[in-house]
């Protein structure tokens, strides 16, 4: 006969098995793939990849579409995504596993390793430390210095874009809240890959990609014919799905690999959230993360703004940022999360650590609504009872915040004009910012362009509209216009400003971090 204690040792291990029984009950992979087949059609995808795991085993491998809009390419799980900010929280990983590793110190200098980093002012350069860099907290607007990253290519280096950042004149006093940035995550990468002796693309395959199995996982530069599989990014034209930034010959090793771009599978992704999920991954008998490491970056370091919908959605009650990562709740358990976004490709990773449940997300096409409505309703299987709200529901919230917002969710241009010579005169001539570089605004056929010497795709036209200069770019990549704003001055200005049109436009047109000097005429 059992002991008491071996009874309560079985009513235990009774009870832990009929809620994992539980657990896996409620998953319905069926549910879970027909709101990935709503988004497809709602939004009328070129391609999505959307994976679910749960207590260490996938549920779902949901893939539809094509690499390339009407080429017969399809979509699998191998396929490769751009992943964009989601390749913060490897980063984040990188850095964690050298203080593991004993190399650096979460709290060291940022130049003890760095020793030619700058900042715009001395007391930050002294003060940043590596932990800094990762936290959004640097003082900086938003999206500072992106320019030297995007539209690309360009013709910036990651040693350059390293160098600009003493230019960028801070908004905030540092520490004192949340902007986020892109920049200082490259700072963060060339850290790593000091401490580490080697580049590092080569240092985030080693410590990352190679241990936890992330086969497909692709960083610097590589050949888009001999990886193939690959996922091209796609903007909405009309009612078509057009490629746009297609992958040539060689993918180049771009300045902006340890803030966004890396490029992974649905299957690399799945193993990355199982790697976060069960903190007994090993390589050679050794967890692959200290747990003071895991707890580190999943530290809540820096507040974030917790919006309405959060509250409204989730019933969240804190939002915040640790090493790479987002960190929320909703519904009552704890949520990790990040998203990655660029031009034409949508990615999002959702955790839910006390549920055992990772959802990911890939698409390459225009899809900030199709992402937001599909992984709410993903997760919401998870943590609602009944879990019964579907796309459809979350996009009519959506429209109705921009109703009661009274935004239309989409831009338009005014008419314009060709401007007088007299409207142009302060701005003609050639024109430098410290971290930008050089632009010409001078005469090219019967206009005036804006050229600038280190984004090729920053070339435009200079229009008037409602008596103010405007630039219209003629790269379809480039979707912000900006204002051309002349300081006052008597004869031609000497200084040049610029803004976005549209004040709520993507932030990393950072166009307001310009502060152009006339360099000469035109030549």
């Amino acid at each position: 006969m059992p002991t008491r204690a071996a009874r309560w040792l079985l009513i235990a291990c009774l009870a832990v098995a009929g809620q994992a029984g539980a657990r896996e009950a409620q998953v319905d992979a069926g549910r879970l793939a027909s709101l990935v087949d709503e988004a497809f059609a709602r939004y009328a995808l070129p391609g999505i990849a959307v994976g679910v795991v749960v207590e260490g085993e996938v549920v779902l491998r949901h893939t539809r579409g094509e690499l390339r809009a009407g080429q017969g390419e399809p979509v699998d799980a191998a396929t490769l995504f751009k992943i964009a900010s989601n390749s913060k929280a490897m980063t984040a990983a990188v850095l964690a596993r050298q203080v593991d590793a004993g190399l650096l110190r979460w709290d060291d200098p940022v130049v003890r390793h760095l020793p030619d980093f700058r900042m715009a002012d001395d007391w930050v350069t002294r003060e940043i430390q590596v932990r800094d860099l990762l936290i959004h907290n640097s003082g900086l607007g938003p999206g500072a210095g992106d320019l030297m990253l995007w539209p690309s290519p360009n013709r910036f280096t990651r040693a350059e874009v390293i160098y600009g950042l003493r230019h960028l004149q801070p908004r905030w006093s540092f520490r004192s809240r949340y902007a986020y940035d892109n920049t200082l995550y490259i700072v963060a990468g060339e850290i790593a890959a000091a401490v580490a002796g080697v580049p590092f693309d080569v240092l985030v395959r080693r410590e990352v990609f190679e241990p936890l199995g992330m086969t497909r996982c692709q960083a610097g530069s590589w050949s888009r014919d001999a990886v193939g599989n690959i996922a091209q990014p796609h903007a909405r034209t009309g009612d078509r799905n057009v490629v746009v930034r297609a992958d040539g010959a060689t993918v180049p090793d771009e300045p902006m690999m340890a803030a966004g771009g890396l490029r992974c599978s649905l299957d690399d992704m799945l193993r990355w959230a199982q790697a976060w999920l069960d903190t007994g991954t090993a390589q050679d008998d050794r967890p692959w993360l200290s747990q003071a490491q895991r707890d580190a970056v999943w530290t809540a370091h820096m507040p974030m703004p917790l919006s309405a919908r959060m509250r409204s959605w989730d019933r969240s009650h804190f939002s915040a940022y640790g090493y790479g990562w987002r960190l929320t709740d909703v519904d009552g358990t704890s949520k990790v999360s990040h998203t990655g976004t660029l031009k034409g490709m949508y990615s999002a990773l959702t955790l839910l650590p006390e549920r055992g449940v990772g959802i990911v997300v890939l698409i390459n096409g225009d899809a900030d609504e199709a992402r937001t409505v599909l992984m709410q309703a993903l997760v919401k299987q998870f943590t609602a009872a009944g879990g019964t709200h579907d796309v459809a529901y979350y996009a009519g919230l959506l429209a109705a915040e921009r109703a009661d917002s009274g935004a239309s969710g989409s831009g338009t241009r005014g008419p314009a004009r060709a401007p007088t010579g007299a409207e142009t005169a302060n701005v003609v001539g050639r024109w430098r910012d410290p971290w930008f570089g050089s632009v010409d605004v001078c005469s090219q056929g019967d206009g005036l362009t804006f050229v600038s010497a280190r984004s090729p795709k920053l070339h435009g036209d200079v229009v008037a509209v409602d008596g103010r200069l405007q630039v219209r770019w003629r790269d379809d990549d480039v979707d912000v216009d900006a204002w051309l704003i002349a300081s006052p001055a008597q004869g031609r200005a000497s200084a040049l400003h610029m803004a976005k049109v549209d004040p709520d436009a993507d932030f990393s047109y950072d166009f307001e971090d310009l502060a152009f000097v006339r360099e000469g005429d035109c030549r």
